[in-house]
């Protein structure tokens, strides 16, 4: 039996995936929660009795305590828990997962981006994950694409900060801030602190001017980044994960706009684009995969 586990920053997803990518079983726990101490009893009530039992976990923080304790705990457990090198980010696990059963299905040469709380991205070269030599798959969150050096930068990354969903709310408090009028800021008399992700979309949809803006330039860096990623891995596919999905009818044409205008042509005439198809299960059913892939590999 192969586990996926999803660490998000205040959540986890422990899911069961057959060998066709179906989710057998899961469980989640989020909020204030030991997601380690979640993680483990779900692995633990899942696996009982069972042999040949294989872990494959993905986060966003790869080098983090959660991740040290979660494997710690597993391997005093039972050592065939957590295959070896099962361990990868969470757009790596987005990438298997799409790739198998997912918008890239059957592609051997996928690129996969996605943004929603962070930046992700991952590379399948021939049917295989990319993951690199320590690690940190694609660290798209730290694309350097804007020449003015700022501390949240520092933290997080560049288009991290201007793309994921915190960054969006920052910008288009910035710009009620410099003056301009929002239904955004409206809506919540004011309190900035409350405004959220999903507004702004909302907002933009209800044609709300500047929510449109501030969606328009994040695509454009959603564009650039997306354009950088294929540049470097020449993928078959580019699949268009988290709010590219969501946000689609936002956030698409604008950004293949962009990617027009930074590919070369015959790159991007032989560029297959798409959204992602498998929605909040790709990571564990890609980390999933990549526990089977692992385990075969050891056993080999």
């Amino acid at each position: 039996m192969n586990i996926g586990v999803d660490i998000g920053d205040t959540s986890v997803l422990v899911a069961a995936v057959d060998e066709s990518g179906r989710v057998s079983e899961r469980a989640a726990a989020e909020g204030d929660v030991d997601v380690v101490a979640a993680a483990v009893a779900a692995i633990d009530r899942i696996c009982a009795g069972t042999d040949g039992c294989f872990v494959g976990v993905a986060t966003a923080e790869l080098h983090s305590s959660s991740v040290s304790r979660l494997i710690a705990s597993l391997g005093s457990r039972r050592s065939d828990l957590v295959a070896q090198h099962a361990i990868v980010g969470r757009g790596t696990a987005a990438a298997v997962a799409e790739s198998w059963i997912g918008a890239a299905r059957g592609v051997a040469n996928v690129v996969y981006f996605g943004v929603d709380a962070h930046a992700s991205a991952g590379v399948v070269r021939d049917g295989r994950a990319v993951v690199g030599a320590h690690g940190y798959e694609p660290a798209v969150g730290w694309l350097a694409l804007n020449p003015v050096e700022r501390e949240d930068y520092r933290k997080s990354g560049c288009l991290e900060a201007e793309v994921a969903a915190a960054g969006i709310v920052r910008r288009l408090i910035w710009r009620v801030k410099a003056g301009d009028r929002s239904r955004v800021a409206d809506a919540v008399d004011g309190d900035l602190s409350a405004i959220t992700y999903s507004a702004v979309v909302d907002a933009a949809r209800a044609k709300d001017g500047v929510s449109i803006s501030v969606m328009r330039d994040t695509a454009k860096y959603l564009g650039m980044a997306a354009a950088n990623l294929v540049i470097m891995a020449d993928p078959s596919m580019l699949v268009l994960g988290g709010i590219m999905a969501s946000a689609s009818d936002l956030l698409l044409e604008p950004i293949l706009w962009e990617l027009g205008r930074r590919l070369p042509g015959a790159m991007m005439d032989a560029l297959k684009i798409g959204t992602a198809a498998i929605g909040d299960d790709a990571v564990v059913i890609g980390a999933a995969r990549r526990a089977a892939w692992t385990s075969a590999a050891g056993s080999a």
